[in-house]
Protein backbone atom coordinates (compact mmCIF):
# COMPACT_ATOMS: atom_id res chain seq x y z
CA UNK A 1 0.00 0.00 0.00
CA UNK A 2 2.91 2.46 0.74
CA UNK A 3 4.40 1.24 -2.44
CA UNK A 4 0.79 2.53 -4.09
CA UNK A 5 1.07 5.69 -2.31
CA UNK A 6 4.68 5.99 -3.40
CA UNK A 7 3.86 5.64 -7.27
CA UNK A 8 1.02 8.08 -6.93
CA UNK A 9 3.13 10.69 -5.83
CA UNK A 10 5.79 10.01 -8.04
CA UNK A 11 3.33 10.29 -11.01
CA UNK A 12 2.05 13.54 -9.63
CA UNK A 13 5.63 14.93 -9.46
CA UNK A 14 5.86 13.80 -12.79
CA UNK A 15 3.03 14.94 -14.68
CA UNK A 16 3.23 18.45 -12.53
CA UNK A 17 7.25 18.98 -13.46
CA UNK A 18 6.18 18.13 -17.54
CA UNK A 19 3.33 20.92 -17.01
CA UNK A 20 6.32 23.25 -15.54
CA UNK A 21 8.15 22.44 -18.47
CA UNK A 22 5.73 22.71 -21.05
CA UNK A 23 4.27 26.17 -19.27
CA UNK A 24 8.19 27.85 -18.95
CA UNK A 25 8.70 26.69 -22.56
CA UNK A 26 6.14 28.35 -23.60
CA UNK A 27 6.91 31.57 -21.69
CA UNK A 28 9.99 31.53 -23.31
CA UNK A 29 8.78 31.61 -26.68
CA UNK A 30 6.32 34.92 -25.60
CA UNK A 31 8.53 36.76 -24.38
CA UNK A 32 11.53 36.00 -26.66
CA UNK A 33 11.08 39.34 -28.79
CA UNK A 34 10.37 42.11 -25.80
CA UNK A 35 13.55 40.89 -23.33
CA UNK A 36 16.67 43.43 -22.81
CA UNK A 37 19.63 41.99 -21.98
CA UNK A 38 18.69 41.04 -18.58
CA UNK A 39 15.91 39.56 -19.55
CA UNK A 40 17.78 37.87 -22.16
CA UNK A 41 20.42 36.46 -19.40
CA UNK A 42 17.31 35.37 -17.36
CA UNK A 43 16.10 33.72 -20.21
CA UNK A 44 19.14 31.56 -20.34
CA UNK A 45 19.04 30.32 -16.76
CA UNK A 46 15.57 29.50 -17.55
CA UNK A 47 16.55 27.42 -20.76
CA UNK A 48 18.64 25.53 -18.70
CA UNK A 49 17.02 24.66 -15.46
CA UNK A 50 14.01 23.43 -17.91
CA UNK A 51 16.75 21.44 -19.58
CA UNK A 52 17.75 20.10 -16.36
CA UNK A 53 14.20 19.96 -15.62
CA UNK A 54 13.20 17.50 -18.47
CA UNK A 55 16.30 15.40 -17.57
CA UNK A 56 15.27 14.78 -13.85
CA UNK A 57 11.71 13.81 -15.70
CA UNK A 58 13.03 11.27 -17.44
CA UNK A 59 15.17 9.80 -14.99
CA UNK A 60 12.14 9.57 -12.49
CA UNK A 61 10.24 8.05 -15.40
CA UNK A 62 12.71 5.42 -15.95
CA UNK A 63 12.50 4.60 -12.58
CA UNK A 64 9.01 4.41 -12.15
CA UNK A 65 9.50 2.36 -14.62
CA UNK A 66 11.84 -0.32 -13.31
CA UNK A 67 9.39 -0.18 -10.05
CA UNK A 68 6.67 -1.42 -12.44
CA UNK A 69 8.74 -3.86 -13.66
CA UNK A 70 9.77 -5.29 -10.27
CA UNK A 71 6.98 -5.40 -8.72
CA UNK A 72 5.50 -7.26 -12.39
CA UNK A 73 8.30 -10.02 -11.59
CA UNK A 74 7.71 -10.58 -8.51
CA UNK A 75 4.34 -11.22 -9.08
CA UNK A 76 4.97 -13.18 -11.42
CA UNK A 77 7.30 -15.38 -10.00
CA UNK A 78 4.85 -15.60 -6.90
CA UNK A 79 1.91 -15.46 -7.82
CA UNK A 80 -0.45 -17.35 -4.97
CA UNK A 81 1.80 -15.48 -2.58
CA UNK A 82 0.49 -12.22 -4.13
CA UNK A 83 -2.88 -13.37 -4.20
CA UNK A 84 -3.02 -13.76 -0.62
CA UNK A 85 -0.96 -10.86 0.16
CA UNK A 86 -3.74 -8.56 -2.13
CA UNK A 87 -6.37 -10.49 -0.01
CA UNK A 88 -5.35 -10.12 3.40
CA UNK A 89 -4.37 -6.52 2.63
CA UNK A 90 -8.08 -5.86 1.53
CA UNK A 91 -9.77 -7.67 4.50
CA UNK A 92 -8.00 -5.61 6.47
CA UNK A 93 -9.29 -2.38 4.72
CA UNK A 94 -12.23 -3.64 5.12
CA UNK A 95 -11.91 -3.98 8.94
CA UNK A 96 -10.97 -1.15 9.33
CA UNK A 97 -13.24 0.93 7.23
CA UNK A 98 -16.37 -1.20 8.80
CA UNK A 99 -15.36 0.06 12.09
CA UNK A 100 -15.29 3.41 11.39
Amino acid sequence: MNDNITDMNTDRVIADLKRIVRDSEALLRDSADVLDDKGREVRERLTEAIDAAKVTCRRLEERALEGVRATDRVIREHPYQSIGIAAAVGILIGVLVARK
